[in-house]
């Protein structure tokens, strides 16, 4: 009997450990740690924070996946062996065959002066609720959503919080002025600045104002400090805090302080056999020199092919799933509407384009949840 070791129940952990439950035989362990109990569908976040649509909805206990031959633990991860395929888990150590990390970016916004005590945590799970309260008894004024590090997780979700922001305020009459800042010189990077132009646009008709290339350097009490730039006043900051590699990945020596785990960027390996990193922990430079996105299709779909990947190597054959950097975000436009940035990331230069908004895409996104917690989930 084989072990596999899947360490992290997010996006790209859940996917990899059913992508391998269905490609191993029973007699193989399957084993998913995480200290959560449950999985939330990270692009709920924004529907949360508005009103739209509860967290708990797109929410399902991970105990369930017992029913799937997965076995689930639940404890802290406190160190990684990756010489020995070895994980310590609430102070006992677990070995296996062959391990997949996936355990995400950690938001950091202790790392901003100020931004804890005066601005508002709108991407991190735990603080949903307070941000929901925030927005829910925002009565007018100057709201600024903050992009204070880079990368982050789902890189055009600041721009679709903002836009169904305004829209929500307009229907609700609130009088409020919105801009959005961040480190990028344009709002989607990998799109390049003709791709961003219908973005732009579309921020310009609600009248949202982009500000790029803004390091922040502090938050005080109603503004936001920069480096070369003067400080920005506001009533209300949705902040998206610096994220970084989560410390265990550091410590074990797959990453380098103050950055993200290198892998190979077609079989995800690391440089010890049988340990793969996959999603949001690592860095896969494009050809343009940008990074690939942190985004969940791409984590899913590393997964998928890490999956197939140890299955192959458990039975004694030739490896040769490959992840070939195609992928897609969606991006909600308001006016019930959403685009899609898709397109081979890999290429040279990377052939990613935005879509124009329709009410097609806004179902395809409700869909493509609803799609992988029935698949993973059963419903």
């Amino acid at each position: 009997m084989s072990r596999v070791l899947v360490l992290g129940a997010g996006f790209g952990g859940i996917a990899t450990a059913v992508a391998l439950r269905q490609s191993l035989p029973e007699s193989d362990e399957v084993m998913l740690i995480d200290r959560r109990e449950d999985f939330a569908m990270g692009l709920r976040k924004v529907w949360a924070i508005l009103g739209i649509s509860p967290i708990a909805y797109g929410t399902r206990s991970l105990a369930t996946l017992a029913a799937r031959g997965i076995v689930m633990r639940r404890g802290e991860i406190t160190a990684i062996d990756p010489a020995n395929r070895a994980a310590v888990v609430d102070g006992a150590s677990v070995e296996a065959d062959a391990m997949v990390l996936a355990l995400g970016a950690e938001p950091t916004p202790q790392a901003i002066p100020g931004l804890v005590d005066h601005g508002v945590n709108a991407w991190d799970r735990s603080h949903l609720d307070h941000a929901h309260g925030m927005v829910d008894a925002f009565r007018g004024g100057r709201v600024v959503v903050g992009i204070f590090g880079l990368p982050y997780p789902c890189p055009p979700a600041p721009y679709e919080l903002a836009m169904l922001l305004g829209e929500r305020f307009d229907v609700r009459g609130i009088d409020a002025g919105l801009t959005v800042f961040g480190p990028a010189p344009i709002a989607v990077p990998i799109l390049g600045a003709a791709g961003c132009a219908p973005l732009d646009g579309r921020l310009a008709e609600r009248g949202i104002s982009f500000l790029g290339g803004r390091t922040a350097t502090a938050v005080t009490d109603h503004a936001v400090q920069f480096e070369a730039h003067e400080p920005l006043p506001f009533d209300l900051l949705l902040a998206v805090p610096p994220h970084r590699c989560p410390a265990v990945l550091v410590d074990a020596g797959l990453a380098p302080a103050a950055g993200w785990v290198s892998v190979d960027r077609a079989t995800l390996e690391t440089g010890h056999p049988g340990v793969y990193v996959i999603g949001d922990a690592t860095a896969i430079p494009l050809p343009n020199g940008m990074p690939l996105p942190k985004a969940g299709l791409f984590a899913e779909k590393e997964g998928e092919v890490v999956a197939l990947r140890i299955a192959a190597t458990l039975r004694g054959e030739e490896a040769t799933a490959t992840f070939d950097g195609r992928g897609a975000c969606f991006i909600e436009m308001g006016d019930g509407e959403a685009s899609t940035i898709s397109g081979d990331f890999y290429s040279d230069p990377p052939a990613v384009e935005l879509s124009p908004p329709s009410v097609d895409q806004r179902a395809a996104k409700e869909r493509f949840e609803m799609d992988r917690l029935a698949r993973w989930f059963g419903n």
